[in-house]
Order: C-alpha cells, then structure tokens, then sequence
C-alpha cells in the first residue's frame, strides 16, 4: 500500500525535490505575479506542483477529484485523504478557508485533524523550513496537547478572516516532533526563462 512517507525513502526523488522544488516555486511566482506583488493564486500553483509530485510518484493511487465536502483535504492517496499547505516565511498556515466569521466560528468550534499534511515552508536565501509530512499522529498529540484555543487561531473580530489558521505554536511543535519527516531544501531563487504557462513545467522536467 502506498504511503506519503514512502517518498522520503527515495533517495532519487529526495534530490529531485531538494534540486526542482524551488525553481517550480519561483516559477509560480512569477506566474502569478501582477504589478510586481505576488498574487494569492499562487498558493493553488503551488499546490498543483506538489500534487504533480505525488501523481510522478504515485500514479494512478493518487485521487485528486474529491467533493466539496471534504473542506481540509486536497487529495487522496489510496484513499487516505492528505492536506496540502504552502507558506513563504513564517507567515500564518490556513487550517481552512472560509468566508466569514461565523463560518471561521463553526469550523474551530467542531475541529479535529482529519487527514495528514504535506506542508512546504518557503524560506528564499537559505535552509530554513523545507518539505514536511505531519502525519495524522502528530497533529492529534499536538492539538490535545495545546487544545483547541492553542492549536487554532481565531480570526480577528470586525475583519474578514479568510480563514482559520493554526496557531504559530501549533506549527512550531508540529514541524519539530519527532514523528514529523522533512527534506531540508536550499530555498535559492535562480534566474530562468518559462513559457507562461506552468502546468507546461511538470515535476518530471
């Protein structure tokens, strides 16, 4: 049976993450970029980038059509369902979307993890952050051990939140236990020529 951290066992796929990740990243930026400020859409390129990984790697096992009542998970691997997340820095980690308060209100007030995550942290000019999976486990000792006013962030009243985030103590204790995996990556920015059209530049270049 196919599992996510069987990625991090292939050597092969590990150098082509560490050595194709950044330059699709950067790529996705540009794509997106209007007026010299990077648009939000680049969260959903990027997303399609890791999802083309997983489809390189896993084939036919990967399930990328799911309904819209499945709010957290992006994609399905053999039927396990998987979350995939991007942030540049240490910017805020979107636990869910959503699109008020009310709606960001409902969502803390019944949260539990439901699926595990692939989580990318961008860091451009140096090693910081990389390519994670937070398996299901380690969110699940990780919010009862912070509890729910700890693991999730609740918007700002009076704002439009877009969302609910995990809290920056919920990430750091995520990405630092022992049972999440990580490819450590050279965030380097390098000059390329692309042809406007990402879904051209697959995983496979």
């Amino acid at each position: 049976m196919p599992e996510v951290k069987d990625i991090f066992t292939d050597s092969k796929l590990v150098l082509r993450i560490k050595d194709k990740l950044p330059k699709l990243f950067h790529m996705a930026e540009l794509e997106s970029a209007r007026a010299g400020k990077i648009g939000m859409e680049v969260g959903s390129l990027r997303e399609r980038i890791i999802v083309a990984l997983l489809i390189y790697k896993f084939g036919s096992s990967v399930d990328t059509k799911l309904p819209i009542t499945e709010p957290e998970a992006d994609v399905k691997l053999d039927g396990r369902k998987i979350s995939v997340k991007t942030i540049t820095g240490d910017g805020g980690v979107k636990a869910v979307w959503t699109v008020d308060a009310e709606s960001a209100k409902r969502f803390i007030d019944g949260y539990t993890p439901q699926c595990d995550i692939i989580l990318v942290k961008i860091n451009w000019g140096s090693t910081e952050g990389g390519f994670y999976l937070i398996p299901l486990s380690v969110q699940q000792e990780i919010f009862k051990r912070l509890g729910r006013g700890g693991y999730l962030k609740m918007p700002k009243a009076g704002t439009n939140p877009r969302g609910v985030e995990f809290s920056q103590d919920a990430i750091r204790a995520m990405t630092a236990h022992r049972g999440t995996l990580r490819i450590q990556i050279n965030w380097k920015k390098e000059a390329s020529e692309y042809d406007n059209n990402l879904l051209l530049a697959s995983f496979v270049l």
